[in-house]
């Protein structure tokens, strides 16, 4: 008998139910006892549990064929989440020098347009990190101090590497997020918005990093986003990717940054999700 497999709208959602005369299944294999536990997780399942009565007598192979196909379609479903993106169109985003050195002369930022510098030259840096923490504390900004050799390293790498993607988490998957360093600016901008603008796309977040404290050891950060685009916790998730992959400190990563700008034709997106799902395991 065929096992009919029809579809139920609930909301926006599409749920699977089974329809047929099933009689009594014996689970003969873990395959099939697999299958009939991820059938049990269907909101339905118990409206329509005695159809299931009979199933013993009629096509186990096809019951197991049936199932297979929904679990491939659902495997579809998700991969959709994903966008599907063409690297290889990155590796000469705005990467000329020229242009870089022309844009971060004209777009840097100076820290006493913030904070006056002349009222902390006798503080020292965690005194200065308390300030700069307590003044950001109910502004709708992400900032952080960050120590001179660590931003050196990120200096270095933002000079070979000067554009790359994030993945951002999303309620129906992730959304990517392309980022530019000018000097010591970058510039965040949705992947979706590059396409469809390129270099007159609008930014979502930019980081400053101000380096006029550099005698006394660190650099401040301050970062302002698009509230429409985005919220401060994804801000700060943009902001911790980007200094992980560009601390120098991790050689998968940097992997990544290498691959991205050098051979852009072997680049997999995919690798992204999977480092970032692995920095939220830890």
């Amino acid at each position: 008998m065929a096992l009919g497999i029809r579809y139920l709208l609930k909301g926006s959602q599409r749920v699977n139910y089974i329809t047929s005369s099933w009689r009594t299944l014996s689970l003969t294999s873990p395959n099939m006892e697999k299958a009939l536990e991820n059938l049990k997780t269907n909101p339905y399942y118990e409206k329509y549990a005695t159809r299931i009565a009979d199933l013993q007598k009629t096509s186990p192979e096809e019951f197991m064929q049936r199932v297979e196909e929904q679990q491939k379609a659902r495997e579809e479903e998700k991969k959709k989440k994903f966008a599907s993106v063409d690297t290889r169109q990155f590796s000469s985003v705005l990467n000329p020098k020229e242009a870089l050195k022309d844009q971060s002369e004209a777009q840097e930022k100076k820290l006493n347009d913030i904070l006056k510098i002349d009222l902390v030259q006798d503080k020292d840096a965690a005194e200065i990190q308390t300030i700069w923490e307590e003044y950001h504390k109910n502004k709708e900004v992400i900032s952080a101090i960050i120590p001179n050799d660590l931003y050196r390293a990120q200096q270095e790498q933002t000079k070979e590497f000067p554009t790359f993607l994030f993945p951002l988490p999303r309620d129906q998957g992730y959304e990517f997020i392309m980022c530019q360093s000018y000097g010591h600016t970058v510039h965040f901008t949705p992947l979706l918005a590059y396409q469809v603008h390129k270099e007159n796309a609008p930014e979502c977040l930019t980081i400053v990093h101000y380096t006029e404290l550099l005698a006394k050891g660190i650099v401040l950060m301050r970062g302002e986003y698009d509230k429409n685009v985005l919220n401060g916790q994804e801000a700060r998730c943009l902001a911790n990717q980007f200094q992980m992959y560009y601390s120098g400190k991790d050689e998968a990563k940097l992997e990544l940054l290498r691959t991205f700008t050098k051979s852009p034709d072997t680049f997999k997106h995919m690798d992204l999700i999977t480092q970032l799902e692995s920095i939220s395991l830890n």
